[in-house]
């Protein structure tokens, strides 16, 4: 066969190649080539798909271009912007920079949206999210390229870094940044009131003794950029620095100076918290020590040592008691032996006491018959 015949339809034009090189557009129609002598070759596409893709399309538009301005919408960024290409309306690509792209004319109505990223870092929410969030698998994983986006929590703050500098902060919400050709990122701060754990540290007081605190700080991050400025890591910086205020409290202090007053360690270590951190953005606000943890052999001991305490303390009472209740017999004998009616009536109190215990009793003669077997005793 000495021709080729080529049918180009209506929805279709078509690219003619000769022994391997470009000839020319076709319009739609019915053609015949001769192959005696050269290779014919006849690429159509489909005018219903509105991206032309062709590996030759960068050639063709710098040979050709006037021929393709014919067919095909040329959208091409620069090093500095990015394009958002709406299609009928509809986000259809995101395009980064220096890159080009061409579409089918005549059919489809295109609208190109271009954003200088040099110039511009944020992205409108809306459009980020349309991007984020499109059908088309192409135009997210371009999307995911181009858009980075994050959302801070309530209660929280974001700070945005661009090429690794610190940029501003973020509010709560939603955020997005072009992230062409720059690196973006944001770390997330919770503002509101935390507890610090500090668990574990074993310090030796003034008087050498070993001891395991456990203690625990609230805080809260009061300027999150300007903490983040001073300390790389706030909360790595606030554990250390609780560390060596605990160490200077117990370590300046014997082991009965801590025992007498617990708050001590509280008290010193949140003024060493607090001078060293009232200008850089973080407030604490409360520390307190929730164990103090003796060695095994100083535990046992100490609790001798109370054993001991409370014994004399309590040989003291008593000694106490018994020295009162002399000194009242003394007293009671010296008014008894000067006041008969006194005595009478200390009689009257102890044949009372003895009636109490017994029932009753009958007395005969007087009070000296009860010495005398007058009493006479009934259940």
């Amino acid at each position: 066969m000495f021709y080729m015949k080529v049918i180009v339809r209506k929805h279709e034009r078509a690219l003619l190649f000769r022994d391997g090189d470009f000839v020319k557009f076709l319009e739609p129609g019915v053609y015949r080539f001769a192959t005696v002598l050269h290779k014919i070759e006849v690429q159509t596409f489909d005018l219903s798909v509105p991206i032309f893709g062709h590996r030759l399309q960068d050639f063709l538009v710098e040979q050709y271009r006037d021929q393709v301005e014919r067919y095909f919408d040329i959208v091409e960024t620069d090093e500095n912007e990015i394009a958002i290409v709406y299609h009928n309306d509809c986000v259809t690509l995101a395009m980064a920079p220096a890159t080009r792209h061409l579409f089918v004319n005549g059919v489809h109505r295109i609208r190109v949206e271009r954003f200088n990223i040099v110039d511009s870092l944020d992205v409108d929410e809306r459009l980020a999210k349309r991007l984020l969030t499109g059908d088309e698998p192409m135009l997210k994983s371009i999307a995911d390229k181009v858009v980075y986006s994050r959302i801070v929590p309530e209660g929280h703050v974001g700070l945005l870094y661009v090429d690794g500098e610190l940029t501003r902060t973020l509010a709560p919400g939603f955020h997005a940044f072009f992230a062409v050709e720059r690196v973006v990122n944001v770390e997330l701060y919770d503002t509101r009131v935390q507890t610090l754990e500090v668990s574990g540290q074993q310090i030796l007081t003034k008087d050498k003794v070993s001891l395991r605190i456990n203690l625990a700080a609230t805080y809260q991050l009061t300027d999150v950029e300007k903490a983040v400025r001073e300390a790389r890591d706030p909360l790595d910086h606030l554990y250390k620095e609780v560390q060596f205020g605990l160490r200077g409290a117990v370590g300046t202090r014997t082991l009965d100076a801590l025992l007498e007053d617990k708050t001590v360690i509280d008290t010193s270590v949140a003024e060493h918290l607090k001078e060293h951190f009232a200008t850089i953005g973080i407030t604490v606000k409360s520390v307190g020590v929730k164990d103090i943890i003796l060695p095994g052999d100083m535990k046992e001991l100490l609790g001798k040592v109370v054993e001991a305490e409370k014994v004399a303390q309590a040989n003291v009472i008593r000694r106490r008691e018994e020295t009162n209740a002399t000194r009242s017999l003394l007293n009671t004998a010296k008014v008894m032996e000067t006041n008969a009616v006194a005595l009478r009536l200390k009689e009257l109190e102890t044949l009372e006491k003895i009636t109490d215990k017994i029932g009753n009793i009958s007395v005969y003669g007087g009070l000296d018959s009860v010495l005398n077997d007058l009493v006479r005793m009934k259940q």
